[in-house]
């Protein structure tokens, strides 16, 4: 009767005699055979497997290692998108509550005084008009030359501070 109970093939009762006292290493331990070597010279098959092993590594660097940057980067996109979300619903939530309030009789009144005047019964429009900006050049003489240094010094803005 055979010893394994899941394999139909046969297996020998007894190691053969060139195998008694041989590690089970001894196929990673022996010595290659010079004929059957891929190559006969050792520093080019050095410098082949430095190569093979500098592009795993090339490959592995660009698999893992750099995805890493763009992953941060993704990090700080996303923190900046959800602030714009954010911005954006506090805006949507002050546009849907002044949409509530124009939806009352007296949220209309009031947008239709903004929008086109509107006037009730009894009230009075009067529109005031906002100044026109002053004139810079002034013609040169008192008291214009006062109100030109004025100018200056408002627009030049404070002295700066005396240091000893």
């Amino acid at each position: 009767m055979s010893r394994s109970k899941t394999t139909s093939i046969r297996r020998p009762k007894k190691a053969p005699a060139s195998k008694a006292g041989a590690s089970r290493l001894g196929d990673i331990t022996r010595s290659i055979p010079i004929d059957r070597r891929i190559s006969r010279r050792p520093k080019f098959a050095l410098f082949a497997g430095l190569g093979a092993l500098a592009v795993i590594g090339t490959i592995a660097a660009a698999v893992f290692v750099l995805p890493i940057g763009t992953w941060r980067e993704q990090d700080d996109d996303l923190s900046q998108r959800q602030e714009q979300l954010d911005e954006l619903r506090r805006v949507n939530g002050q546009l849907a509550a002044e949409v509530d309030r124009l939806l009352t009789d007296e949220g209309v009144r009031e947008a239709a005084r903004e929008e086109i005047g509107y006037v009730e019964a009894g009230e009075k429009r009067t529109s005031v008009l906002p100044l026109p900006p002053l004139p810079r050049d002034l013609p040169d003489g008192w008291p214009y030359n006062v109100v030109t240094e004025i100018f200056a010094a408002r627009t030049a803005g404070p002295a700066p501070a005396p240091t000893d």
